[in-house]
């Protein structure tokens, strides 16, 4: 038996990839203990693993959070993902620090698991008697030659002279653009006598963690011939919902012969204005049925009434039993959600432009599963000819059904706490510091390309 302990920010796209893999680790007998809001407390204790609250550092409610940063509203690209990493993730590491120093003095661990935006981890005092693994939350946010900086959702170019655009814009990147966020991280450290990063903050984690767990699949991810050794694939982790799911009145009619259009803002940028409404409107006369849902916040908080005719509303719905029906989905651009239509082969229409969003709707563009509007406030005639677009184009579903099948190849939960089971054994990073994956392991896991840094399973 080992001891794992999850350190999450309380959001759901951070906590929700970590739900399969503690599940997983409690069925093997480990313990598990987990950090992150009180929000999240049934959700943990759900899984198996002991709960421990935020005290220190601020708790909030996910599903409420543009009234806790009220100020996040008015931003979009750039100055929405720079928010978001002052101000929910780097204003919080003496919290975390203070809360897990505690939670450490209590509770005996082999591994510490955290979310790739968690950086109090990396902050605390080195200790040998446990290891660092992270996983990942969104894209990768890795700075590379072969592709362009992280943030404005730019394709990456395939000749030579792309390769010297991008250390040219990484560089402006990482010390001019970026160069604020990090005299604000160097300034965290300074408070605690730690030395100034020697990484750029959007490779700290993937340089720095022993273990780095990147919830994709290699095609759903920009090709990097420097990607670190450290980081694995896993396929989609996915949870399920732990609770009873009643069926509303409309569900048999997802299996009528009508094309179902599926929309959602995920639980984090939740203006009903930017996406959902517009394209109740944008499908109301179409043939087909719409399923959309407020991510967790009441129907009634939509405020459209009436409603057209073909619209079927839910404040929630899980993904496994709805993707199954559905032939698009509208979304703007959380990754889980993305990651979930993929694994289910449905294709998309993205429409995002805060936090990461522009990275996961350019890679929808990128891998052929969708199209990307390039914008969070499309118009409902934009949306309207996308959808139709998908519905009549075969190569998007083609696509999707693609990717569906690499995802396929992963026994994602598996393959993960396999991983991290290796870690908690050896006590040594998996490919730092000398260590090694054993062979039962190494022959499951995939296989790092000489030429692309992809992993191929």
């Amino acid at each position: 038996m080992a001891y794992f302990l999850f350190a999450s920010i309380p959001l759901y796209g951070h906590v929700n990839p970590g739900i399969p893999m503690v599940r997983e680790l409690v069925s093997r007998g480990h313990e598990v203990g987990w950090y992150t809001g009180k929000h999240f407390q049934k959700t943990v204790e759900a899984t198996g693993a002991r709960f421990f609250p935020r005290k220190v550092a601020h708790d909030f409610d996910p599903i409420y959070i543009d009234e806790v940063f009220p100020e996040k509203q008015r931003l979009h690209g750039l100055a929405s993902l720079k928010f978001d990493v002052k101000h929910l993730f780097l204003d919080a590491i003496p919290g975390h620090r203070a809360d897990l120093t505690e939670i450490l003095g209590q509770f005996p661990v082999d591994v510490v698991v955290s979310d790739s935006a968690f950086f109090g981890v990396e902050t605390l005092d080195q200790n040998p008697h446990y290891r660092w693994a992270a996983y990942g939350i969104s894209c990768l946010n890795f700075h590379s030659a072969d592709v362009p900086p992280y943030g404005p959702g730019i394709l990456p170019g395939r000749s030579a002279i792309s390769r010297v655009y991008n250390r040219l814009f990484n560089y402006l990147a990482e010390h001019v653009v970026g160069r604020d966020v990090m005299k604000y991280y160097d300034k965290i450290r300074f408070e605690f006598e730690l030395e100034a990063s020697p990484h750029y903050l959007a490779n700290v984690i993937i340089r720095t963690a022993d273990l780095y767990i990147q919830p994709s699949i290699p095609a759903f991810e920009y090709p990097r011939s420097d990607l670190p050794p450290t980081v694995r694939f896993v396929g989609a982790l996915v949870p399920k919902s732990s609770e009873v799911f009643l069926p509303p009145p409309w569900w048999e009619e997802l299996k009528s012969a009508r094309p179902v259009v599926y929309v959602t803002q995920g639980t984090l940028a939740t203006n009903f204005e930017d996406l959902l409404i517009p394209t109740l409107q944008a499908l109301a006369k179409e043939d087909c049925l719409v399923v959309a849902t407020t991510g967790g916040k009441s129907i009634a908080s939509l405020g459209t009434d009436p409603l057209p005719d073909n619209v079927r509303l839910a404040p929630f719905a899980p993904h496994h039993q709805l993707l199954p029906w559905v032939d698009v989905m509208v979304t703007n651009g959380g990754y889980g959600g993305v990651q979930q239509a993929l694994a289910y082969g449905v294709p998309l229409v993205a429409a995002g432009k805060t936090e990461d969003k522009p990275e996961v709707c350019a890679r929808i563009r990128w891998s052929g599963a969708g199209i990307d509007l390039k914008t969070h406030k499309p118009a409902p005639d934009r949306i309207r000819r996308a959808v139709r677009k998908v519905l009549d184009t075969p190569g998007f579903r083609e696509n999707a059904e693609r990717l569906r099948a690499e995802y396929l190849r992963y026994d994602s939960p598996k393959l993960a706490a396999d991983l991290l089971e290796q870690l908690a054994l050896t006590k040594r990073g998996l490919f730092h510091h000398g260590g090694s994956v054993s062979p039962e392991i190494g022959d499951a896991l995939p296989v790092r390309s000489r030429c692309y840094g992809q992993f191929i399973g």
